[in-house]
């Protein structure tokens, strides 16, 4: 029988295909299973004879080994995958080789190729998260994603109630604990073994590919206005980071992944209302982002955003200095970028619209002559850019800052 892996369709027991053609069978050759159809004309499919001679058997070691390889037999568990018990992979271990076992989802799925299943949420289409059945109809979604309906979405049944789940919420926690997750402690390879004794195997530890996996679950979910699923991804990967740092250190790789995990949180506390702790999570995400020295411009926006994000915050609260400090910040930090490198156009656009809110607070703080400069610079920015045909959005948004930097100075002129 063909294995069937866990998302995919398996065919029904009772295909008519299948049917149609035992019934053939039937009635041109005799049954298949008859003794004297068997003897006759075929020879009993089961005798030991014509299973040696004629096809081999399809369970014998011969036939195994031979045509397919036994999926249990040790030669095949040692050549095609490595089995980590076999006995080559413990030769290797006693003659002072370690092997190197790669970690795999347990549902053979990675970071870029997961889809909707059993532990999706149709609504989101991120993995279930508060997971809730609707009744009559039983059919689950998130709680937040189900809660929006008043018909199953995927029936279309009159929804008389929501009960939760537990049960099918506790296999896909164990899921995520588990996916794309083999974690291992490093071998002392200075640390001297008894003679004799048996290498350690060690296992890839793939807590980057895991990080992926549940970004990519948390902006599906933040996409689907499921911000608690997305925060819960995120503080899961924040978390699995952090214990990296704890044995790796503060590596740019590590930082730079932090920082970038940790702006999305602040961005989904923004989103619950909660401007404390998304100033907490901006601020710390500069904070792991500046001790990143590199030239990627990818790690500089999102330092530069964050930045930024701090400074929205702070205007609407009112603590206009605060926010003009970050935005300051963040203008600095960008004007760094393109001074360093190319001067793309993105990057570009990116210091006008600093250049921007640090006029804007400057008019606030009733700094004219400064805001007036701001926005005068901001403009020769965006009028000396030149960007291309294909590039549309970006020359969309570029048209739309310049609308608002010229209505803005004109306003100042006209008071």
């Amino acid at each position: 029988m063909t294995p069937v892996g866990p998302f995919v369709k398996a065919s029904r027991p009772d295909d008519g295909s299948s049917k149609r053609s035992s019934e053939f069978q039937s009635k041109q050759q005799g049954c298949p299973m008859s003794k004297e159809v068997q003897n006759k004309q075929q020879g009993c499919p089961m005798s030991k004879e014509i299973q040696n001679k004629q096809h081999g058997c399809p369970m014998s070691k011969d036939t195994q080994n031979k045509q397919h390889g036994c999926p249990m037999s040790k030669d095949t568990q040692s050549k095609q995958q490595g089995c980590p018990v076999s006995k080559e992979t413990q030769n290797k271990q006693d003659s002072g080789e370690s092997n190197v076992i790669p970690a795999k989802c347990p549902f053979g799925y990675d970071s870029q190729t997961f889809k909707l299943g059993p532990f999706s949420c149709l609504i989101c289409q991120a993995l279930l998260f508060d997971s809730s059945r609707c009744v009559p109809c039983t059919h689950v979604f998130c709680k937040a994603c189900i809660s929006r309906f008043n018909d199953c979405p995927l029936c279309g049944a009159d929804i008389e109630k929501i009960e939760a789940d537990a049960n099918l919420q506790s296999v896909v926690d164990r899921f995520i604990d588990g996916h794309a997750r083999i974690k291992r402690s490093p071998l002392d390879t200075d640390e001297k073994q008894a003679v004799g004794e048996k290498k350690t195997v060690i296992y890839e530890d793939v807590s980057l590919e895991r990080g992926a996996f549940l970004v990519q679950q948390a902006m599906r979910a933040f996409r689907a206005n499921n911000v608690e699923s997305a925060k819960s991804r995120l503080s899961i990967c924040a978390q699995d980071i952090r214990e990296q740092l704890e044995v790796a250190g503060n590596t740019s790789e590590l930082c730079s992944q932090l920082g970038a995990v940790l702006g999305m949180l602040g961005d989904c506390c923004r989103a619950m209302g909660d401007g404390k702790s998304a100033v907490a999570y901006f601020d710390e995400s500069v904070s792991f982002l500046s001790k990143v020295e590199t030239d990627d411009l990818e790690v500089t926006h999102t330092l530069s955003v964050s930045l930024n994000k701090i400074g929205d915050l702070k205007y609407y609260e009112g603590d206009l200095q605060a926010a003009r400090d970050h935005y300051f910040q963040a203008l600095e930090v960008r004007r760094n970028a393109i001074k360093d490198s190319s001067k793309a156009p993105s990057q570009v656009l990116d210091v006008a619209v600093s250049l921007a809110k640090v006029a804007d607070v400057d008019r606030n703080l009733d700094a004219e002559d400064a805001a007036t400069e701001g926005f005068q610079e901001a403009i020769s920015l965006l009028e000396s850019l030149k960007i291309n045909s294909e590039e549309n959005a970006l020359e969309q948004r570029r048209l739309s800052v310049l609308d608002f930097l010229n209505s803005q100075l004109s306003k100042k002129q006209s008071d």
